[in-house]
């Protein structure tokens, strides 16, 4: 006996259903995204003993070819094209990831314990993602409009977004977009960062240079600067850094005004970071530790890369030392005196890269990869 014709009707229903949920999830966010999540990781214990040499590498592609801070606690954070990956920093292994087949990622910042990537589907990047850094577990997940050419930078409690055209800050733990800026009329932006400060941009306007400083969490204009030339900046906590025709400078944070001599050429690729109320600054194969009130020189000590920094986070105890890259070595260096406290020898470290002692493990970040030494 064939069944009713209403029943052949259902059956061919849900099927159509079936292949029709089919389709739709393989085209789907959720099918294209590749999430795992982890415990969370203590920094190793100990320090680095005095000969290192190349535990594990992994490649990763930041935007723009800078070298950028990647260490958090026990985690290395890595990107690639379609996402971003924890390792675990004394073995490289894998401990989570979030990638995603049908998105590109635009860029990523880490801020207070977080991973904001930015990933783009068309050609604009549009969705920003919050994961811990330590699990991997998703914090949130908004909807931007940003320039596929836009970089991110960090600062505690902000996130800025900077492309030629303007800049974002966006709150990285409530995900709420804060304020945006755009250049004056004929001129663009050429470069961007955040720190305690503000928000610092580099305004190129016509055969003009200007540096403008933003409040950073209101946008309030604070001060801007003509200077002779410029290539990059950055924001600290009480100054800001330009490199440009006259060198690398520091601009006192309340109004711009010049801070000292110029601390080296601007050639290359100089950079800079902040270590409580000193600057640190590498720049011509020299770092120079300046105090960020005064401009003033503490000390001076030849280089090939610089300390990854601590933010904004100042006082430091006394006794502080900070890892110098010294060619095939790395001193780490009183912060008041540069007095050297210990010398780890570590075989194959190239010039421009970022150190940083996470215990026993030493990892020194390149534009295109990250190495670290144990």
């Amino acid at each position: 006996m064939r069944p009713p014709l209403r029943v052949w009707g259902w059956t061919a229903a849900a099927l159509a259903l079936v292949v029709v949920w089919a389709l739709l999830w393989r085209g789907s966010d959720a099918a294209a995204t590749d999430s795992t999540t982890a415990a969370p990781a203590d920094v190793p214990t100990g320090t680095p003993a005095g000969a290192v040499s190349a535990a594990w590498s992994a490649p990763t592609t930041p935007t723009g070819g800078a070298v950028r801070a990647t260490v958090d606690g026990g985690r290395v954070v890595v990107g690639d094209e379609h996402g971003v990956r924890a390792l675990a920093v004394d073995s490289g292994e894998e401990a989570w990831r979030y990638t995603r087949a049908n998105a590109r990622l635009c860029d990523w910042t880490l801020v207070g314990g977080r991973v904001v990537a930015v990933f783009g589907t068309e050609d604009r990047c549009d969705e920003a993602i919050a994961l811990a850094v330590d699990t991997g577990v998703r914090a949130w997940t908004r909807n931007l409009d940003l320039r596929p050419d836009a970089v991110l930078s960090s600062t505690e409690g902000i996130v800025l977004a900077t492309s030629p055209t303007g800049v974002l800050t966006l709150d990285p733990v409530g995900d709420s977009i804060r304020w945006r800026a755009d250049p004056d009329e004929g001129c663009s932006f050429a470069d961007g960062d955040v720190g305690g400060a503000g928000v610092a941009v580099l305004q190129t306007c016509g055969g003009s240079v200007q540096v403008r400083l933003l409040d950073g969490y209101d946008g309030t204009p604070l001060w801007t600067r003509d200077v002779a030339g410029g290539t990059t900046l950055a924001a600290l906590a009480q100054a800001v850094v330009v490199a440009g025709d006259d060198g690398v400078q520091l601009l006192a944070g309340a109004d711009g005004v010049p801070l000292g001599s110029p601390l080296g050429e601007a050639a290359g690729e100089p950079l800079a970071t902040g270590f409580g109320t000193s600057a640190l600054v590498w720049a011509d194969g020299t770092l120079t530790v300046v105090d960020q009130g005064t401009g003033a020189v503490s000390w001076r000590t030849p280089a090939s890369g610089l300390t990854a920094g601590t933010a904004d986070r100042a006082p430091l105890p006394a006794g502080t030392s900070v890892p110098v890259p010294e060619g095939n070595a790395v001193v780490l260096r009183d912060l008041v005196t540069g007095d050297e406290l210990q010398r780890v020898d570590a075989p194959g470290l190239d010039a421009g890269g970022l150190v940083t002692v996470a215990g026993p493990v030493l990892v020194h970040q390149l534009p295109d990869r990250v190495t670290a030494y144990r």
